[in-house]
């Protein structure tokens, strides 16, 4: 089984020396990356900027932007039985901006952001019969809310499964998630680290029904 592992960040110039990004620290998709290598799957990252350290044994491609991950994955994508999405892919990006530093000396700078491209559903409308897809969610509220929120992306996207979790987990090396279908829990919700988390995934990945 040939597995794609996005994850890590994405970062948008704002100019020359700045950005807009978040904290994922790419420590989930590294981890699941490292438990489908241990599993003897052959495996390829697609990292964003981070301090996560990808895994022995995967080929790993770098990505910056949003719009460099799109251009990774419609290269990839055609070539992989599983596509586990984690990268955490900004939902905005500066319309325009400065080929040079912006200087505080300068005034106020304001900036105008725009959607980033929805990169899930552009592959998931693209693949083939067999390929499977497994999304990420970063939701707020009680678990309830979150995983009614989840299902929505869940089903926009035409995923295969979703994982879900609080922001509070973007960084951590535990927190709270669950695994969920549109009809189905495959994962209750609980706290786990994010290494045992990972170990869960693949099983699914091995065992979907």
């Amino acid at each position: 089984m040939r597995i794609l592992v996005t994850a890590g960040p994405t970062r948008e110039p704002i100019d020359s020396v700045r950005f807009i990004t978040n904290a994922s620290s790419g420590r989930m998709g590294c981890a699941i990356a490292s438990a489908a290598v241990g599993a003897g799957y052959q495996v390829m990252m697609l990292l964003g900027p981070c301090p996560a350290e990808p895994p022995a044994g995967c080929e790993v491609v770098r990505f910056a932007t949003a719009s460099e991950l799109k251009r990774q994955l419609e290269s990839h994508f055609p070539d992989c039985d599983v596509l586990v999405m984690a990268a955490a892919v900004g939902d905005f990006t500066p319309e325009s901006p400065s080929p040079g530093k912006l200087r505080r000396s300068e005034g106020p700078v304001t900036l105008r952001l725009l959607p980033t491209d929805d990169l899930l559903a552009a592959v998931a409308a693209s693949r083939r019969p067999g390929q499977r897809i497994v999304a990420f969610a970063v939701e707020d509220g009680d678990e309830q809310r979150m995983s009614a929120a989840a299902r929505r992306k869940l089903t926009a996207k035409d995923a295969d499964f979703i994982v879900v979790n609080a922001p509070s987990a973007m960084g951590a090396v535990a927190d709270r998630a669950a695994v969920l279908t549109p009809d189905d829990v495959l994962l209750p919700w609980a706290k786990r680290d994010k290494d045992d988390l990972a170990a869960e995934i693949v099983g699914l990945l091995e065992n979907p029904e």
